[in-house]
């Protein structure tokens, strides 16, 4: 018997899918299955939670380390820029060049450093380009005549799933890019974060796990998260008490979570400054404790250790996998729409292989991800 698979009308198909991701200008952050854009809501607590959670510290407070105010006379976050794609490039020389991208950067010398010019910190500069899609960040950056001189640089193509080398720094400890993880005012304004929080906490393993590329640490004991350890605001966690505001972000550590991504102070959360936030709602956010978040294991979305791809049989992003699901990926695999996240095992494209794991996925087998 020869089974025929037809296109559903696309209209049908938009409608039951979920491919929302966040924007800045023109560009989308990363693709729709980026792991920073993939809710992990739905994924069982990892089993060393606790041990992880008791190490940072349970009774220690939620802290958004971004604000409208100011310190020592310097807005408070890390800040961006966005350029247009004529914007100059400038040569940097590096601390950490053996780990750092080259360049040049599209980063102009008169960006806002975070901290201020005067800043003995971290010193991060982050430009987009708008126009070409690309992600241009720099640790402890301070601008020459011409040029940047710099800790460590990196360059992310938004438009791709593409990691670090492994080993690797970026611009921050993890090697992981920065911006993507910033809590933008935009953003909670229109009512949705939909990414993954850039999170710092004291100290950390002398290990990473992915997505994250590079650790920042001598500490053995397993007590301690990794770089690129996830966390989330646990689901039973009441916000009723909150401001919408204050709302927005909790609900995306509930389905996005955090990523660790520098040793820093315990339990802060990252965040572009702006005059328009409202800093007596953010500071509500200390009603959240360290033992109202969980630990848990995205590595289940893993398609190749090299990419920040993330996979899934469930393609509307429903909770279930079904005849839905394979309806999505038989269009995929007919070209009537764009593979997105069918593609399961790597290869960049969504083909036959990919819809038999999805129909094993809607017959009750375990999805199969990876090579």
């Amino acid at each position: 018997m020869t089974i025929c698979y037809s296109a559903v009308p696309l209209l049908i198909l938009l409608a039951s899918s979920s491919f929302a991701q966040p924007t800045i200008g023109n560009c989308s952050v990363f693709p729709a299955n980026n792991i920073w854009n993939t809710p992990i809501d739905k994924l069982p607590v990892a089993t060393n939670s606790a041990l992880l959670v008791n190490t940072i510290g349970p009774s220690l407070h939620l802290h958004a380390d971004f604000g409208a105010g100011t310190y020592n006379g310097e807005p408070i976050g890390i800040p961006f820029v966005a350029v247009s794609g004529d914007q100059t490039k400038y040569p940097s020389t590096f601390q950490y060049a053996d780990e750092s991208d080259p360049g040049p950067y599209a980063i102009p010398l008169s960006a806002p450093i975070e901290g201020g010019s005067q800043s003995t910190g971290d010193r991060h500069a982050i430009a987009i380009d708008t126009d070409n899609c690309i992600l241009y960040e720099l640790y402890s950056a301070y601008p020459q005549a011409a040029s940047w001189q710099a800790g460590s640089g990196s360059i992310f193509d938004l438009k791709a799933n593409t990691l670090r080398p492994a080993g690797w720094t970026s611009a921050d400890a993890a090697g992981l890019p920065i911006f993507p993880g910033l809590v933008r005012y935009d953003e909670v304004a229109a009512g949705e974060i939909r990414h993954a929080i850039r999170l710092t906490v004291p100290q950390t393993l002398l290990a990473y796990v992915w997505p994250g590329r590079h650790y920042a640490s001598i500490l053995t004991d397993p007590k301690y998260p990794p770089m690129g350890q996830r966390f989330r605001l646990r689901a039973s966690f009441d916000l009723s008490g909150f401001s919408a505001d204050a709302q927005v972000i909790l609900r995306a550590l509930q389905k996005y979570g955090m990523f660790v991504a520098d040793n820093g102070s315990a339990w802060y959360i990252s965040g572009a400054p702006d005059s328009r936030w409202n800093d007596s709602n953010l500071s509500t956010l200390r009603n959240v404790l360290g033992s109202d978040f969980e630990a848990v294991d995205d590595s289940m979305f893993m398609v190749i250790a090299d990419s920040a791809q993330a996979a899934s049989c469930d393609l509307n992003d429903d909770g279930a996998v079904n005849a839905l699901d394979v309806q999505i990926e038989v269009n995929a695999t007919l070209g009537v729409v764009p593979c997105r996240t069918g593609d399961l095992d790597g290869n960049g494209r969504c083909d036959v292989v990919d819809l038999q794991r999805v129909i094993a996925g809607a017959l009750g087998s375990a999805c199969r991800i990876g090579p």
